[in-house]
């Protein structure tokens, strides 16, 4: 069945000049609290997007039909597929115009320094990524690819379309100090599991490390709705990635 969004798909036609990111909020965030956070570097801000700019961006998603069916693959040391719809943005690819412009505001140098400062990254490179999960989907507990230096997750979905009890809150998961990121423990073995908030217009920034684990429980959503989230991954800047981004790009085109 192919999936429809309850929201509203509007058209969107640019008439007046709208900002996205709240920079004046950005720029607040304590980069020593940040740094200081257990069990790793994580932060779960509100409101890192302006009222406007976010209604636009929830009302104007990018149709599921153009991402990638990405479901049963297997991960490393034996950890649960992480089942979803996904879709990477690749260089003048058609979505919606305000995603276009909240991308554009998202390469700024002035979104890039805070970034640079909480992970103490010199000159980070961007992807851009959405992720749709549906019912049934889950994030095992995993830590990220060591590549990264960690990753920026703004969530879509908003009390209007979204019950709580359905889940998909990003939960940082604390191992004490002692477990292999080459291993698949369960959400049970973590001696601490903290849910972020996930719902409205909120973002979780996470530092990418040995403990830096984190995942979500299985989706109760109904049929016709989905998790619906969109990543910046924040990567070092390195030649050979942007080759082989830019390869993945040309077969994502294809299509």
């Amino acid at each position: 069945m192919r999936w429809k969004s309850s929201i509203a798909h509007h058209h969107y036609r640019h008439e007046t000049m709208t900002n996205y990111i709240d920079f004046e909020k950005l720029e607040a965030l304590d980069v020593a609290d940040f740094r200081a956070k257990k069990p790793y570097p994580w932060v779960n801000p509100e409101g890192l997007i302006t009222a406007e700019g976010y209604k636009l961006l929830c009302e104007n998603m990018p149709d599921v039909a153009m991402f990638e069916k990405n479901f049963g693959y297997e991960r490393r040391a034996g950890q649960q597929p992480h089942d979803r719809y996904s879709l990477e943005y690749v260089e003048g690819m058609a979505i919606p115009q305000p995603w276009e412009e909240f991308i554009n505001e998202l390469r700024s140098d002035r979104y890039r320094n805070v970034i640079a400062k909480l992970f103490e990254a010199d000159n980070p490179e961007f992807r851009f990524h959405w992720h749709y999960a549906p019912r049934g989907a889950s994030v095992s507990p995993h830590c990220d690819s060591k590549r990264e230096y960690g990753s920026h997750l703004f969530y879509f979905n908003t009390e209007d379309d979204w019950d709580p009890a359905w889940g998909g809150e990003t939960l940082v998961l604390d191992d004490g100090g002692g477990m292999d990121p080459n291993s698949a423990p369960a959400f049970e073995d973590f001696k601490q599991i903290i849910p972020c908030k996930s719902l409205g217009n909120v973002s979780a920034i996470l530092e990418r490390s040995p403990r830096g684990w984190h995942g979500v429980r299985e989706i109760t959503c109904p049929e016709d709705r989905m998790r619906q989230i969109f990543i910046i991954v924040v990567n070092p800047s390195s030649l050979f990635w942007k080759v082989r981004d830019k390869l993945i790009g040309k077969q994502i085109q294809r299509l």
